[in-house]
């Protein structure tokens, strides 16, 4: 069985437990609780030298880190990752977006904000993190407004990997009401089969 090291609020953990769930794979779940150094300990750092998570422990018992990577491979001839070529490239595409233009300002404001509770202390950095996570939604918002999903108007690991921290973005302090065609997306990716929320314990 998979074995999917995890931490439950996390944004990067929930994109695989949400996969998962929709590809109806079991897996065992092992919570790892960043918050208190779980992710630095030896037998952690063992698993992923990086030490972050999610790590993914295959029937083999190979790891695999990165969240998108490991949608990557979890998506892999399914339904959730394209055939052709160029629909493959574009997912890639939405997915490295959201690591590098995304992630670092939308999910680092969230982090600050709702799980460590230090809005106060963070003041002048979230601050810096306000124009870029803001122009990332943007460029969403564009796309969005004339398409129903991210890549070939059908739902990919690429709607998972954006959705993920985009319809948490106000603990983070983004006011998501002047994005209409997010919201619809953000409620028709809810409307999917095997959805699960990210608060679920599974």
């Amino acid at each position: 069985m998979l074995r999917l090291y995890s931490f439950l609020p996390s944004g990067n953990c929930y994109k695989a437990r949400l996969l998962l769930a929709q590809l109806a794979i079991p897996y065992e779940r092992i919570e790892v609780n960043i918050l208190k150094g779980e992710s630095r300990t030896p037998e952690f750092l063992s698993k992923n030298p990086n030490g972050r998570i999610p790590v993914l422990e295959t029937e083999n018992g190979q790891f695999l880190a990165e969240s998108n990577a490991i949608l990557f491979y979890l998506s892999q001839g399914t339904e959730f990752f394209p055939q052709e070529p160029f629909a493959r490239a574009k997912v890639m595409e939405w997915l490295f977006f959201e690591q590098y233009s995304h992630e670092p300002y939308i999910a680092t404001s969230r982090y600050w904000i709702s799980i460590l509770g230090k809005e106060n202390a963070y003041r002048e950095a979230l601050q810096q993190k306000r124009e870029p996570g803001y122009a990332a939604l943007s460029v969403m918002e564009q796309h969005l407004t004339n398409h129903q999903f991210l890549v070939s108007d059908r739902y990919t690991i690429a709607d998972i990997s954006l959705f993920a921290y985009t319809h948490v973005a106000e603990e983070g302090g983004f006011n998501l009401a002047s994005f209409p065609a997010i919201q619809a997306w953000l409620q028709r990716v809810q409307a999917q089969p095997r959805y699960i929320s990210i608060r679920e314990n599974r």
